[in-house]
């Protein structure tokens, strides 16, 4: 149930609360007062869209806010549209949600029956939905439900397999060769990389062999004296020095100890390290260029080709095995099918039995709302193809309001109040869904006479079950209301305002009067309600 409604700069709106209570709450006015806008906004905060200049000029934003009494508990739904960005936010006791969390809630408190809802009530499809929802056995609907679903996803899948099946068919030449240019050279996850370090491993092994050769060279001469030859002379020259002349002992030690350790050196040099272990550089040299040989074909990096690879073999791999894949999806595709054929051979006669006990009900409903003691409401079953060659049902209501007249479909024969009157006899069927608020807007359009006071009465007796808000020009309406509110139009100089009313009991009396017709024919009318 809603208990409170708050707008804020919506439109011509700029400030009104609304105090709703259980049972019938009116809304009236004069034609173009604004009460549209008051449904615009409870839709908004329910999940409709609104364009940005719905805004209120000079506001920054529209704030629509609503409290709600739901099964566990009280409800507070609170959305605001932003004229600078035109997005709207939404928070739930004061937490911000998604607009999913709308979609979730709307069904579960409001119900709509206005001119778009008679409307709705031409198509067929929701003429089959409100059957279903007297079903007796609804799991048998789910389980329907359910395998058409599979069934869907079991054919999606074959036409993703047979897609891809044409598409690697078309290219399958292309596939093969690629894949043979690469199991030609057979190249390993790697390989380039070692063999590059293997290669400059080998170069450098060679270097190294140069210059220990080049260091002997120097030590021992090549083609002439070397540097030992050279220090041995000079050790000589020094003994003979250093006995002339004891100072130069020192220098005749010191080459002496030079020598000794050149020829440390020469030894070392003359045992070079054990060159790496690698195959000859020349085989190196030729498997690195098949490698950039068959880089440059594919136009891809070898880690490229490993993937490609990959890919070629599961491909080729997806045409062997396809037919099996194929084999096994259509198998189940049968299998689903002769269930779904199980399954509505047990729905079609309780549906048969359930349409004839919902429309007999219905019948009495619009009875009750002035229609002939003769009206008949039929349902004409018309296939509905499911999956492939499968069909439901899905039924077209056809009625007669006066006997003699050959049944037809409620679009070809219902006027716009009798799509009012039918709507709401439907309405009264269906108290036992979750909406606890039903809106009634101008569903007494294209009704007058004695058939208003019909409806006025089943919209009371509505209201003792559910909470109604109604919108109507009609007194013979508006009289049934607990709580009676007036939008007004107010007109300033500079500005125009829908003010919303909740009407004190002499308030009350006057529009009713004012909507009776003034004067005299509302004095008439008040009369009449007075001693009713």
């Amino acid at each position: 149930m809603l208990e409170y409604l708050h707008i804020r700069n919506l439109a011509l709106i700029e400030d009104v609360s609304l105090e709703l209570c259980p049972g019938m709450n009116v809304l009236s006015g004069e034609t173009g007062a604004g009460k549209s806008f008051i449904l615009k906004a409870l839709s908004f905060l329910l999940g409709d869209r609104l364009k940005a200049d719905m805004v209120r000029p000079g506001a920054e934003r529209a704030i629509v806010e609503g409290l709600f009494q739901a099964e566990t508990g009280d409800l507070l739904l609170r959305r605001e549209l932003i004229v600078e960005s035109g997005r709207s936010r939404i928070f739930v006791n004061d937490t911000l949600h998604t607009q999913e969390i709308l979609k979730e809630l709307r069904p579960k408190l409001i119900t709509y029956t206005s001119q778009h809802a008679q409307q709705k009530l031409l198509s067929p499809a929701f003429q089959s939905q409100l059957i279903e929802r007297h079903f007796p056995q609804p799991a048998l609907l789910a389980e329907r439900d359910e395998l058409v679903s599979q069934l869907k996803a079991n054919a999606e899948s074959q036409k993703t397999l047979l897609d891809r099946q044409k598409d690697l068919l078309e290219k399958r030449d292309l596939l093969d060769m690629q894949l043979s240019e690469i199991r030609k050279v057979a190249p390993e996850a790697g390989e380039e990389e070692r063999l590059e370090e293997l290669r400059q491993k080998a170069r450098l092994s060679g270097e190294i062999k140069k210059r220990y050769e080049a260091a002997l060279s120097l030590i021992y001469g090549d083609e002439g004296p070397g540097l030992q030859d050279g220090l041995s002379k000079l050790e000589k020259e020094l003994g003979v020095l250093s006995e002339m002349d004891e100072s130069f002992a020192a220098g005749l030690n010191a080459c002496m100890d030079f020598q000794a350790e050149l020829t440390a050196l020469a030894r070392r040099l003359q045992n070079p390290p054990e060159a790496e272990q690698v195959r000859d550089l020349d085989t190196i040299e030729a498997r690195l260029y098949e490698l950039a040989q068959l880089k440059r074909k594919l136009h891809r990096s070898m880690a490229e080709i490993m993937q490609l690879q990959t890919e070629l073999e599961e491909s080729l791999s997806f045409l062997d095995s396809v037919a099996l894949d194929l084999g096994q999806l259509r198998h189940e595709e049968e299998e689903l099918m002769g269930k779904l054929s199980q399954v509505l051979q047990k729905i079609q006669p309780l549906r048969h039995t359930t349409a004839e006990a919902f429309l007999q009900r219905l019948e009495r409903e619009l009875k009750d709302l002035a229609f002939s003691e003769h009206v008949r409401v039929l349902p004409e079953y018309l296939p509905f193809p499911l999956y492939k060659d499968i069909a439901d049902e899905r039924i077209r209501l056809l009625w007669a309001p006066n006997p003699g007249q050959r049944p037809k479909a409620l679009d070809d024969i219902a006027s716009g109040g009798e799509l009012s009157r039918f709507l709401l006899a439907l309405t009264s069927l269906e108290t036992n869904q979750d909406a606890s608020t039903f809106i009634f807007d101008e569903v007494d359009s294209g009704v007058g006479g004695l058939t208003l006071n019909k409806l006025a009465e089943k919209l009371r007796e509505l209201s003792e079950r559910h909470q109604i808000i109604l919108i109507t020009h009609w007194p013979q309406l508006a009289a049934q209301a607990k709580r009676h509110f007036q939008i007004q139009k107010l007109v300033t100089k500079d500005s125009t305002r829908t003010l919303c009313v909740q009407l004190s009991e002499d308030d009350r009396r006057q529009e009713l009067a004012r909507m009776a017709g003034g004067g005299d024919l509302g004095q008439v009318f008040l009369s009449h309600k007075t001693s009713d």
